[in-house]
């Protein structure tokens, strides 16, 4: 069970980075790059971003 949900942290940790910090930007570099820099902030920062992506897409809705 504890895998799962390191699992879930990671991908929604790596979606919120897209979400908030990456969003309407054009990102230039190698594959291995672009995604080991926004899976790491959002390995750490995740715990912060992930309630922020989820209110911004809310009332992005509205």
């Amino acid at each position: 069970m504890g895998t799962i949900l390191i699992i879930v942290y990671c991908v929604a940790g790596y979606w919120s980075v897209g979400q908030t910090i990456y969003a309407d930007k054009i990102r230039i570099g190698t594959w291995s790059n672009l995604f080991l820099q926004q899976f790491i902030i959002g390995l750490l920062a995740g715990w912060i971003l992930i309630p922020v992506a989820i209110i911004k897409k809310l009332i992005q809705r509205q």
